[in-house]
C-alpha cells in the first residue's frame, strides 16, 4: 500500500505526495488509520468510467429482464416485504 502520514501532507504540501503518486493511489494515514485516497486524475476518470459501465450494465440488464418477463409486480409495499421475507406473518 502506497502511504504518507496526514503529518508529512501538513508539513510538505501536496509535495509530500508527488512522488507516491506515479507508484499509484496514496492511503493518508491519520491517526495510525487510513483516512483518505489521494488519486491521480487519470485514475480517477477510469473510475469514474468503470462505474459508469458497470451501472449501464444493470440497466440493460434489468431491461432485458423486463423484456423477457422475469419481473413480478407487487400491490404494495405489504406484498413485496412478504415476497422477500416469506417467514414474516402476514
Amino acid at each position: 500500500m502506497n502511504t504518507v502520514p496526514a503529518q508529512e501532507i501538513k508539513r510538505r504540501g501536496i509535495a509530500a505526495v508527488d512522488d507516491l503518486i506515479v507508484k499509484g493511489d496514496v492511503h493518508v494515514i491519520r491517526n495510525n488509520q487510513p483516512q483518505y485516497v489521494v488519486l491521480s486524475e487519470e485514475r480517477y476518470q477510469e473510475l469514474v468510467a468503470e462505474a459508469n459501465e458497470a451501472y449501464l450494465a444493470r440497466v440493460r440488464a434489468s431491461l432485458e429482464d423486463v423484456k423477457a418477463g422475469r419481473v413480478r409486480r407487487f400491490a404494495g409495499v405489504d406484498e413485496l416485504m412478504r415476497a422477500l421475507d416469506p417467514e414474516e406473518p402476514a
